[in-house]
């Protein structure tokens, strides 16, 4: 398999777009445009992930849910907890 060297520029640009998307995340949920509870498609398109993965995070109890008629429902906020739970800090600068 390939390497690829990733440079401080690399990362710079990621933290930047990272940032971007996590402001245009908070100012859509300010504005009321981000649901209280969304289904499975919308969770697997805003997380990035397959069925599968969000199917694993449901078992092992990582994502909470409720299940109505049929239909998988996450809440938000929780997902948001989750996510800033699982948050991986390292000493990058600026």
């Amino acid at each position: 398999m390939p390497t690829s060297i990733i440079t401080t520029d690399d990362l710079r640009e990621f933290k930047m777009e990272l940032l971007d998307d996590i402001k245009n995340l908070l100012s859509k949920q300010a504005s009321g445009k981000i649901k209280k509870y969304l289904k499975s498609s919308e969770v697997m398109d805003l997380l990035q992930v397959s069925p599968g993965t969000l199917q694993n995070l449901r078992i092992n109890g990582t994502l909470p849910y409720t299940k109505v008629g049929g239909i998988i429902y996450y809440d938000a906020e929780e997902i948001q907890k989750v996510m800033d739970a699982n948050s991986v800090h390292h000493g990058l600068n600026s």
